[in-house]
């Protein structure tokens, strides 16, 4: 995998947190590749 750098808005990052608290992502990464790679099904893929 390639690594890329990312700035947020510190409230999106907080909400990236929480999730990763609750157990929802093992990682904040984790949740980066998910929120990505749905975004290209829906806008790119079409699926």
């Amino acid at each position: 995998m390639k690594l890329i750098s990312v700035k947020m808005p510190e409230a999106l990052i907080e909400g990236m947190d929480e999730l990763v608290k609750r157990g929802v992502y093992p990682s904040r990464s984790a949740l980066m590749r998910t929120a990505v790679r749905d975004l290209l099904k829906k806008e790119l893929w079409k699926q």
